[in-house]
């Protein structure tokens, strides 16, 4: 991949890369069509095509789309059958889990080179504070140039950053830097940088927002900042009102925070075609939950509150959730509550989506947990701990129930013949 200006063509020069930094400490780093690129890295010969990563399926979304299948009008989260219709030469790829993962932490690595106040947002990019790391690696907008470079010359991957005094106003930057920009927004300039732009540049103004605001005649952010406060309150609601009209005079007090609280950790799919069958949703329901389960394990967190989604054809959607007293990360467990919630609902309707969660999450290092009367000392918990364990050395596919053996549209199963069927109705026998 070949750099591009530092900052994109069209960009006015004083909030170029030689700018008054002085006070912007933040950093908001956001990696560029990070999936697609991921898949360009992979597979060379894919460089300077039209490349969608998604689901492919009739009901898939599009999930990052190269800048050459952009220029077609393909966005992410856009359907997939859409994106088809825009641009039907491009490529269109699964996304590729074990190598946008591994990108994804060498990434954050780079960044925690930088500095340890590192706030991730995604997978693909992060807010940074380099105040501290000023004094070994210069002022904020050579660190930011130093981790494009990096991430370009050990990665092979491209990003956008954004400079700023505040954490909303890097983020506007990064937005306006891509592809493979830097934008520095010096603190005496954040007006003159934010007043142009349009309402739905700021946090919180949505589709329907944004028509609300326009129609009062509000179409820039500066607009917004100079209107009645009564007017902006009665228009959106008091608590919306407080937030935009902070925001539009450049004001985000957060600071940036290493630590981000999960509220909950799960997985879902959505059905190619509608489901009725039972023992197939039954059957999702068991591969999701191993899916919570490992992802429970990987981040070292237990919960007390499972929950199930179910978006039905006609695209109502119902959730169903059960407190238990104590917390697991066990997804036999996890299995056996999504499974009877999803049995009182009644009769099955044409599903759509299905999804499990696990919520009230607390760390599983800290969290006592008491053996029910009669349960074996060892069991499914140290039997989904050993399927870890393979699955790190020999990937996800190589371990699993035996219900989904064979069941490629729920796990895959091929190129992997060393797999270790783990039966449905009883724990292996740990060693």
């Amino acid at each position: 991949m070949g750099r591009s200006q530092v900052v994109p063509r069209g960009r006015d020069p004083r909030f170029g890369p030689d700018a008054d930094d002085a006070g912007c400490t933040i950093l908001h780093v956001d990696m560029d069509a990070f999936f697609a690129s991921v898949a360009v890295r992979t597979d060379p010969s894919l460089r300077g095509k039209p490349v969608v990563v998604g689901g492919v399926g009739p009901r898939g979304v599009v999930s990052s789309a190269s800048y050459e299948a952009r220029r077609f009008g393909v966005r992410s989260a856009m359907p997939t059958a859409r994106a088809r219709v825009l641009c039907p030469r491009a490529i269109f790829l699964p996304p590729d889990g074990p190598a946008i993962s591994a990108a994804s932490q060498s990434v954050m690595a780079i960044f925690r080179d930088v500095t340890p106040l590192v706030e991730p947002l995604s997978s693909d990019e992060a807010f940074l504070d380099v105040a501290g790391a000023q004094r070994l690696l210069g002022r904020p907008a050579e660190i930011a140039r130093q981790i494009r470079e990096r991430m370009l010359a050990e990665q092979q991957l491209t990003c956008s950053v954004g400079v700023a005094p505040t954490k909303f106003v890097a983020k506007l930057g990064s937005t306006r830097a891509k592809p493979d920009g830097m934008v520095v927004v010096p603190a005496g300039l954040v007006l003159e940088f934010l007043h142009p732009l349009p309402v739905d540049a700021l946090w919180g103004v949505g589709e329907r927002a944004a028509e609300t605001l326009r129609r009062l005649g509000l179409t820039t952010v500066g607009e917004l900042a100079r209107a009645p406060y009564g007017m902006l309150r009665r228009a959106v609601g008091e608590a919306a009102a407080a937030h935009l009209h902070e925001l539009s005079w450049g004001r985000d007090p957060r600071k940036v925070s290493p630590e981000r609280e999960e509220k909950s950790l799960g997985a879902e799919m959505t059905f190619d075609v509608d489901v009725t069958d039972r023992e197939l949703l039954r059957r999702s329901l068991l591969a999701l939950s191993e899916k919570t389960g490992a992802r429970l394990r990987a981040s070292g967190q237990v919960g007390r509150t499972v929950a199930i989604k179910v978006r039905l054809a006609d695209f109502r959607t119902v959730n169903r959730s059960r407190t238990v007293p104590a917390s697991t990360d066990v997804a036999r467990e996890i299995f056996e509550i999504s499974w009877a919630l999803f049995e009182a609902l009644g009769p099955a309707d044409q599903i759509r989506l299905i999804g499990v969660r696990v919520e009230g999450l607390t760390s599983a290092a800290t969290t006592s947990r008491q053996l029910s009367l009669g349960e074996p000392e060892r069991g499914w918990r140290e039997a989904e701990a050993a399927a870890d364990a393979i699955a790190a050395r020999f990937g996800r596919a190589s371990v699993g129930p035996a219900s989904l053996l064979g069941r490629s549209d729920l796990r895959r199963t091929e190129n992997h013949p060393q797999r270790t069927v783990v039966p449905l109705s009883e724990p292996p026998t740990p060693s």
